[in-house]
């Protein structure tokens, strides 16, 4: 947990004020804005523009970086030209324990599926629309599937090696595991973008009649498009902040609306095969975190909590949900007679 002695210094010092164009000795409040797994964010008002800003502090990397807070101030400054994402202003990777990034508030309500697919859809083809910047510093898995197949089986090892772990929710992970490592994970079979890879409701800044946005980029990659498209879809994803699994009707109506947004910008013609391979392991990826997190959440010393969270972890945990998971996502295609 961020000190909070410490985060008051900070935001009085030179390290804060002085990239703000503000003077020694300026007094700011700030307002708890919103907390995910491994980040604290705050909103205050610049006292001379009367801007409302965020200050974004992390608590750890999920993406084992050493210099977190930066590799996301950089993939801000590439998505910018998007118009779907903040500004970032400055970052500082020095002062506090995992930096501190200051990027413009932006304004809207959490997306709904019922009745915003088709703005996500045009939101998401806008970022993956964008040329990438020749220095652009974000990761490139060469196999991306594989990639996350393969941080499954860490974090899914967390759980399997817990004493305290129930045993019809291991059972099911691991033939999870042994299922999907048989897919086809190796090699890459769409054009490279920079993709979000963290898509739940709660990161769309929906705005009716007006621009709407995507924040909360700490998972950025050079990737396929379709690794970002099945993060939307995947129950995995939908069921985390709502209570919501996107039927086939939901998901066709999406990737129609995602097709008609991208169509003379850049090349969709890989999803039908490389969607329903994504939908797959990204299923995996959501109960294998859960699993990984149950135990931090019920070992001593993790920095932050949330019982809302903890709550969701075990609903993912359930025997219904997996065998969920493991019936219609992976001895099934889901997406058969759905794609456009």
């Amino acid at each position: 947990m961020i000190d909070q002695s410490a985060l008051r210094a900070y935001i009085h010092s030179g390290d804060f004020l002085t990239p703000l164009r503000l003077p020694a000795g300026t007094e700011l409040a700030l307002s708890p804005l919103g907390q995910g797994e491994y980040n604290l964010n705050y909103s205050f008002l610049h006292p001379e523009t009367g801007q409302r800003l965020v200050l974004r502090l992390n608590t750890g990397s999920q993406m084992h970086l050493d210099r977190q807070i930066e590799y996301e101030f950089s993939a801000l400054q590439a998505l910018l030209p998007s118009g779907r994402t903040p500004r970032p202003l400055f970052c500082d990777g020095s002062s506090l324990p995992w930096g501190a990034l200051v990027m413009e508030w932006l304004p809207g309500r959490s997306l709904r599926y019922e009745t915003d697919l088709e703005a996500a859809a045009e939101i998401l083809s806008d970022i993956h629309a964008l040329p990438v910047p020749p220095d652009c510093a974000l990761l490139s898995p060469a196999s991306p599937a594989r990639s996350i197949y393969g941080e499954c089986l860490a974090m899914a090892e967390r759980y399997l090696t817990w004493d305290r772990a129930d045993l019809a929710a291991a059972r099911l992970l691991e033939t999870l595991i042994r299922e999907i490592g048989r897919l086809p994970l190796e090699g890459g079979g769409g054009p490279r973008c920079m993709v979000n890879t963290e898509l739940n409701s709660g990161n769309f800044l929906i705005n009716e009649g007006a621009r709407s946005y995507l924040v909360d980029w700490e998972k950025p990659l050079l990737s396929e498009a379709a690794q970002d498209l099945a993060h939307f879809l995947a129950p995995t994803t939908t069921f985390w902040k709502t209570d919501d699994i996107l039927d086939q009707e939901a998901v066709g109506r999406f990737l129609r609306a995602y097709r008609r947004a991208a169509a003379g910008r850049f090349d969709t013609g890989t999803l039908t095969q490389r969607l329903p391979l994504f939908l797959t392991v990204t299923c995996l990826r959501g109960v294998s975190w859960c699993a990984m997190a149950l135990r931090e959440y019920e070992e001593p010393g993790r920095a932050l909590t949330n019982p809302d969270t903890l709550r969701k972890i075990r609903a993912y945990l359930s025997e219904d949900f997996l065998r969920h998971i493991l019936e219609n996502y992976v001895h099934r295609d889901f997406l058969q007679g759905v794609m456009p």
